[in-house]
C-alpha cells in the first residue's frame, strides 16, 4: 500500500509531503490541479516519461519519492528479491530529472532503469484513467482485462512464448524449403568439384616431389653430363682424380718416419676424406646407373602439373592450398547433404512446438470461457447499479480457424453490449451515448479493480460525465473497494467525495511574483465546506452548507 509521496520542485510546488491511509481517499480541488500535482507525480515515480517542463520554474531539477508497504504484496516482494532490491517490507521509489532531460531512477536507494520502475510499478499501483474508455475500444484491452480477471495472465504469457517458438521454427523451415532448389544445385556443383579434386594427390609433399622430378627430367642431359664429369674428377680421370690424389698423399705420409703431430692429424683427415670420396663416388655411380632421360614420363608429369595449376587458378588458391580447399568443399558438401536430415529435424521441431502451443492455448481457452461468464455477470451487476437497467454486456469469445495460430491464443475476445432489452449486442465502439460509455467503462474498471491482486488502486476522474444519483452509487462502489485495500480517487463529484474515508483538497495561491499549490487533509468541518463549494460553486451559502452536511451524513450511514 502507498504510505507517502514526497514532491520537490514539481510544477507549482517547492516541497510537499503527503501520507495516504487505507480505505478510500478523495482528492478534490481546482480542475486538473489534483491530477497534475499528485497522480502525474506518482506516475513519474513509477517510470513514466519525464517531462522537463514540469520542473518548478527557476529550479534545475525535480524529485519525486514514493514509499510503499509491500508486506502484503507477495509479487512485489518476489520481484524485489529477484532483482536484488529487497529491503524488509518497505519499498522506496525515487525519480529525479533535470532541465537538460536527464533522468534517473532508484529502488531502495539503488540505481535502476525506467523499465524496472515500470515493472515494479505495475505490481504496486493499478491506475485507471478518465480516458480509460478510449482503450476499452481496443480488443487487446478486452483480452487483457479478461486474463487479469480470470488470473490467466501468466498462462497467456506462456501461450505467447509457445507461439514465438513455433513461429521462429516455422520461419526457418519455410526459408530452408524455399532454398531447397538452390541448395540442390549447390550440392551438385560441390559434388563435381570434390570429385574433380580427389582425382589428384594434392598433398603438399607430393606436389613438391612432382615438381622436383619434372625439373630433373627437363634437365636430364645436362645432369648426366655433369654427373660423368663429377665421376671423372672423383675416380676415373686418367691424369688425375681425387681418389688417386688421396692415395698418393697417404702413401707419402705412411713412409715418413718421426712424423710431427700436425702431419699425424693431416694423415687422419686424409684417410677420412678418402672414405668420403669413396662414398661420393658410389652415390654418383648409383645416380648414373639409375637415371636416364624419359621424355614420356616428363610429358606425363607436365600434364599432371598443368591440370593441378589449372585447378588452383580455378579455385583462386596456390597449388599447395588445394588440399585445404578440398577439405573445405567436402565439409560444405556434407552439410548440404545433411540438409534433408536438417529439414526433417526442423519439421519435427515445428510439430513439437505446435503441439506445445495447442496444449497451452487450449488450457487458456477453458479458463477464459469460465472467466468470461463470471466477468460478464459481475459487470452487468455494476451496470444495474449505475442506472443502466436492461443493459447487458457480454465477454464474447470467437474461436479462430483451426491451425490459425495467434500469439494471444485460439480465440478473439471482444466486449459487446446491448443497452436496451431486445437490441442486438454491439461492440463498445458503437455505443451511442458518451455518458453510457463512461458508465460502462466505470463498471468494468470497478470489477477489474475488485479482482486485482494490487492493493492500491488509483482512479483519475473516472466519474466524468456522471452526476446525480449515479454519482452517489459511484461513490459507494469506490468506498466498497476501499474496504479491501487502498483507493485514491481524483474527483469533481461531491457525491463521490462524500463517500471517501478521507478527503484532501488541492488549492493554488498566486501573488505578483509566483504561484504555489498545496494539498491539505480536511477535517469534518472542512469537508462540509469543500463539498458545499463543489455543490454551489464559488459562492457558498448556508443552504449549500446544509446540503453538504446532509450529503456527508448520508454517505456515512
Amino acid at each position: 500500500m502507498l504510505l507517502s509521496i514526497t514532491i520537490n520542485n514539481y510544477t507549482l510546488v517547492d516541497s510537499l509531503d503527503i501520507e495516504f491511509s487505507s480505505g478510500t481517499t478523495a482528492i478534490t480541488g481546482e480542475t486538473g490541479a489534483g491530477k497534475s500535482l499528485i497522480l502525474d507525480a506518482l506516475s513519474m515515480a513509477l517510470g513514466d516519461r519525464a517531462d522537463s517542463s514540469t520542473i518548478r520554474q527557476g529550479k534545475e531539477r525535480a524529485q519525486i519519492t514514493a514509499s510503499f508497504d509491500v508486506s502484503a504484496i507477495s509479487a512485489a516482494r518476489q520481484w524485489l528479491e529477484a532483482q536484488d532490491y529487497a529491503d524488509d517490507n518497505e519499498c522506496i521509489l525515487r525519480r529525479t530529472y533535470n532541465t537538460e532531460g536527464r533522468s534517473r531512477g532508484y529502488i531502495n536507494g539503488q540505481p535502476c532503469t525506467m523499465q524496472q520502475l515500470q515493472q515494479l510499478g505495475d505490481l504496486l499501483v493499478d491506475l485507471h484513467s478518465q480516458h480509460e474508455h478510449q482503450s476499452l475500444l481496443r480488443r487487446s484491452t478486452h483480452r487483457k482485462l479478461l486474463d487479469e480477471f480470470a488470473a490467466s495472465s501468466e498462462l497467456a504469457g506462456q501461450v505467447e512464448q509457445c507461439f514465438q517458438d513455433w513461429h521462429l521454427a516455422s520461419k526457418k523451415l519455410h526459408d530452408l524449403a524455399e532454398r531447397s532448389e538452390e541448395l540442390t544445385a549447390r550440392s551438385e556443383l560441390l559434388q563435381f568439384q570434390v570429385e574433380e579434386l580427389r582425382e589428384f594427390n594434392l598433398q603438399p609433399h607430393y606436389l613438391q616431389q612432382l615438381e622436383q622430378e619434372q625439373q630433373n627430367l627437363a634437365n636430364a642431359e645436362q645432369i648426366i653430363q655433369d654427373s660423368q664429369q663429377l665421376l671423372a674428377i672423383s675416380d676415373q680421370g686418367e691424369t688425375f682424380n681425387l681418389r688417386d690424389g688421396f692415395h698418393q698423399s697417404l702413401s707419402i705420409l705412411s713412409q715418413l718416419k718421426h712424423k710431427p703431430k700436425a702431419l699425424e692429424e693431416a694423415e687422419q683427415l686424409l684417410q677420412s676424406g678418402l672414405i668420403q670420396v669413396d662414398e661420393a663416388v658410389r652415390c654418383i655411380e648409383q645416380h648414373i646407373d639409375g637415371f636416364e632421360a624419359d621424355p614420356q614420363r616428363l610429358q606425363q608429369i607436365e600434364d599432371e602439373l598443368g591440370l593441378i595449376f589449372q585447378l588452383a587458378r580455378k579455385h583462386r588458391v596456390d597449388s599447395p592450398q588445394l588440399e585445404e580447399k578440398l577439405n573445405e568443399l567436402d565439409t560444405d558438401l556434407k552439410q548440404l547433404t545433411a540438409g534433408d536430415q536438417n529439414l526433417e529435424a526442423l519439421q519435427q521441431q515445428v510439430d513439437e512446438f505446435a503441439a506445445n502451443y495447442k496444449k497451452a492455448a487450449a488450457k487458456l481457452s477453458l479458463i477464459r470461457q469460465q472467466g468470461a461468464a463470471m466477468m460478464s455477470e459481475q459487470i452487468n451487476q455494476q451496470l444495474q447499479q449505475l442506472s443502466m437497467e436492461g443493459a447487458e454486456l457480454l465477454v464474447k469469445l470467437t474461436p479462430l480457424e483451426e491451425n490459425n495460430f495467434k500469439s494471444y491464443g485460439l480465440e478473439d475476445i471482444e466486449l459487446v453490449i446491448s443497452t436496451n432489452p431486445g437490441q442486438a449486442h454491439k461492440p463498445l465502439a458503437k455505443v451511442a451515448s458518451g455518458g453510457e460509455l463512461s458508465r460502462v467503462s466505470l463498471a468494468i474498471q470497478v470489477v477489474a479493480a475488485a479482482n486485482s491482486s494490487i492493493p492500491t488502486v488509483v482512479f483519475d476522474e473516472v466519474d466524468v460525465g456522471i452526476g446525480g444519483s449515479t454519482a452517489d452509487i459511484v461513490g459507494q462502489l469506490l468506498k466498497q473497494l476501499g474496504d479491501r485495500g487502498q483507493v485514491i480517487s481524483v474527483t469533481h463529484q461531491p457525491q463521490v467525495a462524500a463517500h471517501a474515508h478521507q478527503h484532501y483538497v488541492v488549492s493554488k495561491m498566486t501573488d505578483n511574483s509566483r504561484a504555489e499549490s498545496s494539498i491539505v487533509h480536511l477535517d469534518q468541518a472542512q469537508r462540509i465546506e469543500e463539498l458545499a463549494r463543489m455543490l454551489g460553486g464559488a459562492k457558498v451559502t448556508q443552504q449549500t452548507l446544509s446540503h453538504a452536511s446532509e450529503l456527508l451524513d448520508l454517505a456515512n450511514i
